[in-house]
């Protein structure tokens, strides 16, 4: 979609991989962002009516219920933000004939494998956020067959919005110590790298339905937090150092299950885009970015 003018309609403007959109977008993209108080994403001609005023090319939805564990005790809500909203999107782009970018997750995997889940294995969520983003995948291809396409990722990271690294840095400055879960295993994904695949999609003159991309390599939250802390010290952004001890998920006791393993095989993503090693991700985060609330 090679066009000197294109317009991208992207949806879920509070949330990190949004902001990460607009901080990084091709200066021959046109971009505006809505969130929930800008357009109730439950009606269609709301979402035809955006399209139409802002003249959209482009709908790019990072809007989504990410509660996991809180998804446990309201699927109800879970699944209408998760698979109705994405029905409707979906509709309403296929009326207007715009493309439309999803956002998805490794979480729609059951995490048996031990080896990296590609785009032709078979999902089996095992929690509620899970199944309600595999719905969402479902609905999507029902209903836009043709102009969609997904893009699973995984673990995302950023300066903007709520995510482990930040989450980490404020414990590691608040608490003496912390407990991280060692078994569960997946690759990171800095916001910014991939909101420019997202964008490096955006040039193809065609697309397939699905893609998976996250940072090169994989690592347990335990390894996570070990290396946040190791570049935080490095470079002045946490003054002391804690000890790290790493649990099992069982000891953490979270309400949701969780995969064991999910890294993403990223082969057919890295023809577009060579994706850097996690931890050369995280290095530029925390070495150059001022993290917000």
């Amino acid at each position: 979609m090679a066009n000197s003018k294109l317009k991208a309609l992207i949806l879920g403007k509070s949330g990190q991989l949004a902001q990460a959109l607009i901080a990084n977008k091709p200066t021959h993209i046109e971009c505006v962002a809505l969130g929930h108080r800008d357009i109730n994403l439950a009606v269609i001609d709301e979402i035809e009516s955006a399209i139409a005023t802002h003249k959209a090319d482009l709908i790019i939805n990072t809007a989504a219920y990410t509660q996991v564990d809180l998804a446990e005790s309201e699927p109800s809500l879970a699944f209408e933000i998760n698979e109705l909203a994405v029905k409707n999107i979906a509709v309403a782009a296929r009326n207007r004939d715009i493309r439309l970018i999803h956002l998805s997750t490794d979480y729609v995997f059951d995490g048996k494998q031990s080896t990296p889940y590609t785009i032709s294995d078979s999902p089996h969520p095992i929690n509620v956020y899970g199944t309600s983003k595999l719905a969402g995948e479902k609905t999507l291809r029902q209903c836009m067959p043709v102009g969609s396409t997904i893009v699973r990722t995984s673990s995302v990271y950023s300066q903007y919005g709520n995510n482990f690294v930040k989450t980490m840095l404020r414990l590691m400055r608040e608490k003496p110590e912390i407990k991280v879960i060692s078994d569960q295993i997946s690759s990171p994904t800095s916001a910014k790298e991939l909101a420019l695949f997202i964008w490096v999609l955006t040039e193809q003159e065609s697309l397939s339905p699905l893609y998976h991309w996250c940072d090169s390599g994989k690592t347990s939250w335990y390894q996570f937090a070990v290396t946040i802390q190791q570049l935080a010290l490095k470079y002045g952004k946490l003054e002391t150092e804690i000890p790290i001890i790493p649990i099992s998920s069982r000891e953490y006791g979270a309400a949701a299950i969780r995969p064991t393993f999910s890294q993403l095989d990223i082969s057919q993503s890295q023809a577009l885009l060579q994706a850097k090693l996690w931890q050369e991700n995280l290095e530029s985060l925390i070495k150059l970015a001022k993290f917000t609330r």
